[in-house]
């Protein structure tokens, strides 16, 4: 046999064994990290950018992203994609209630057993964040950004209406909104941000926050917010809608406090974008301001915030680790978030480290927002968040529509969530 032949029959030999024992020196480069991000344009281009970065080092993994699947949520289309064995293996559009279900469905990897977390928590200054998010004492996420709510103020309309500060009380609302129905002008908030589950994160349970000093409404599978501060949050909803002070009518479609039909509504650091291109001029004159209390003392919000989570099916968890090391031990990564989507990073250093300043001082708004990040309360840990908070959909309605007395309406709700988390 010649040379050549022993040649090509040694090397297809080699390749015979390389193909059964299924594994070979290029596997590393074929066996990508998977990863679904939120299908949204502004976060979809961040994460490209990051991968691109990461991909570009020889010595990397490499990292393919894909929008999460269309489908009624990313939720529905996480637990579709388990179920038939097709989830990646990283993911990020995580909200807390999510993440417990998973977490209870030992669907997740727990990160503080994995090498350099608390190197991680320390270096990012994410202490307080990350210790919200834990079940069980397992820290199956890792919070992307937490984003105060508070209240948008049209402050051209509030100087019209004679006020030269945001109002914080529920007595300087009630005279804002009597002076505009009076003039037949609108109304003087946008109170409730929709009909849907999630809206409540926006209206009944950041009010209530502010009314308790950030006490839990729910606790040990139990509601807790049938008591005074719940019935001054309710009291409060009640008597807006009592007096056609707000409505429970606007649509998604409509932006009363752009149009001027509102003094003041909850709008997001995300619509901060949308504004500078739709509504320059009235972003000009938005100022930030607290959910309002009785007392008129700037109280406690809630902390809209998603997180990044890992399966516990993933074949390749070091090096997605890695990546995620990597992401989040660099603060440039999280100034460039900042700068893409207007949300604070889960930083606690955000309005102290000298990396954020420069956007800080351009950015006034996101700064203002931020600095509500001490007193944002992540909302509640818990598996039935959907059935809960239609219940509390249900109670506003019951004000709105059947003029349900308060005290009622607010135990009635309280019965029927505790009915839920019992099943």
């Amino acid at each position: 046999m010649g040379i050549r032949m022993k040649t090509l029959k040694l090397a297809a030999i080699a390749g015979l064994t390389l193909l059964i024992s299924g594994c070979g020196p290029d596997e590393k480069d074929q066996t990508a990290i998977k990863m679904w991000v939120a299908p949204n344009i502004t976060q979809e281009r961040y994460w490209g950018e990051i991968v691109k970065e990461w991909n570009s080092h020889p010595e990397n993994r490499k990292v393919e992203f894909t929008a999460i699947p269309a489908a009624g949520s990313s939720e529905e289309a996480i637990m579709n994609a388990l179920a038939s064995g097709t989830e990646p293996d990283i993911s990020t559009n995580i909200f807390i209630g999510f993440a417990k279900q998973l977490s209870e469905l030992k669907q997740l990897n727990d990160y503080s057993k994995m090498p350099g977390f608390q190197e991680l928590v320390e270096t990012r200054h994410m202490g307080k964040a990350v210790s919200s998010w834990q079940f069980g004492g397992q820290q199956t996420v890792i919070p992307i950004y937490i984003s105060p709510i508070v209240y948008w103020w049209r402050g051209d309309l509030l100087a019209a209406q004679g006020f030269d500060h945001v109002p914080t009380s529920y007595d300087e609302i009630y005279t804002l909104s009597g002076r505009m129905a009076s003039s037949k002008q609108g109304y003087g908030l946008q109170l409730t941000s929709g009909k849907n589950w999630w809206d409540r994160w926006f209206d009944f349970i950041p009010l209530y926050y502010a009314a308790s000093g950030g006490s839990p409404y729910l606790t040990d599978n139990k509601s807790t917010f049938d008591n005074e501060a719940g019935a001054e949050a309710l009291n409060f909803m009640g008597k807006m809608f009592a007096n056609k002070w707000t409505s429970y009518d606007f649509t998604a479609a409509d932006d009363p406090l752009a149009a001027g039909t509102v003094l003041g509504a909850v709008r997001g650091p995300w619509d901060i974008e949308r504004y500078q291109k739709q509504f320059p001029e009235v972003l000009k004159t938005i100022r930030i301001g607290p959910m309002p209390t009785q007392s008129g003392e700037p109280g406690a919000t809630m902390a809209d915030s998603k997180g990044i989570v890992m399966f516990s099916t993933s074949k390749v968890q070091d090096d997605a680790w890695k990546f995620i090391q990597w992401v989040y031990s660099n603060p440039k990564n999280d100034l460039r978030w900042l700068e893409l989507t207007g949300m604070p990073p889960a930083r606690e250093d955000l309005q102290s480290n000298p990396v954020f300043s420069g956007y800080l001082q351009q950015h006034p708004l996101v700064n203002d927002i931020a600095s509500y990040l001490p007193k944002a309360v992540p909302p509640a840990a818990v598996t039935k968040t959907v059935e809960v908070q239609r219940a509390m959909t249900q109670m506003i309605e019951k004000l709105v529509f059947d003029n349900k007395p308060v005290p009622d309406a607010l135990h009635a709700s309280s019965q029927e969530i505790d009915r839920v988390l019992e099943q």
